[in-house]
């Protein structure tokens, strides 16, 4: 097991992604983008797969920029809406471990693309700011996932060195954004096949179901 953990301090911080890492919501997100590329953009190939992870103007700039902005305008609106109503199934064990992160000492962040409407019904729905030192959503951001910005503004928030931060990710764009910012990155296979995981980290675990293994993992 000799990667390149090695050369990674001991953590001080351990930030989150959101969705497809705490909350169940991949698969919803799919249907979502998936009909709105065939409606919109059906020269591309299963929209959903390459936009995950993005915020909604990355999304919007990178596939949909040749459109009136009016047509833009009703993909922004219809994503919000369809935000709102997302069913917020956190992923078995992920409240537990939350909870248990809470008794080590380390500063947690919660890393989102999500922007602060839908925040708000996670929060209502879900009871975890607490669990977060920081909260950095899209709204707090100029430059989205794959770009380090969101990862190291969670650094700077909770005043410890990004080589000090471990990252729980998911996406491409996510995982990517982790690895700019040279944090240590253990990568979840929820969303993608392990495989593909491993393109990117050698640590992938499959969920939050082993609390110990995992908070043995991240202070090894």
């Amino acid at each position: 097991m000799h990667h390149s953990i090695e050369k990674h301090p001991a953590p001080a911080a351990v930030l989150f992604d959101l969705d497809g890492v705490l909350i169940d919501t991949e698969p919803q997100y799919d249907v979502f983008w998936r009909q709105t590329g065939e409606r919109y953009r059906p020269d591309l190939d299963r929209l959903d797969r390459q936009v995950k992870g993005m915020t909604l103007p990355r999304i919007l700039a990178r596939y949909f920029s040749h459109l009136p902005e009016a047509i833009r305008q009703e993909i922004a609106t219809a994503n919000q809406a369809f935000d709102l109503q997302l069913e917020m199934r956190p992923f078995p064990g992920a409240l537990e471990f939350l909870q248990a992160l809470r008794q080590t000492g380390l500063k947690t962040g919660l890393v989102t693309s999500s922007g602060d409407a839908k925040l708000a019904v996670v929060f209502r729905t879900l009871p975890i700011r607490g669990f977060f030192d920081t909260v950095v959503s899209a709204d707090r951001i100029t430059e989205g996932k794959p770009h380090p910005m969101c990862y190291l503004l969670a650094a700077a928030d909770l005043a410890v060195r990004p080589e000090q931060c471990v990252v729980f990710e998911d996406s491409p764009a996510g995982m990517t954004a982790a690895k700019n910012a040279a944090m240590r990155l253990i990568g979840l296979s929820t969303t993608l096949p392990e495989a593909t995981v491993r393109n990117y980290t050698q640590e992938v675990i499959a969920g939050f179901s082993d609390t110990e293994t995992i908070l043995s993992l991240i202070t090894s």
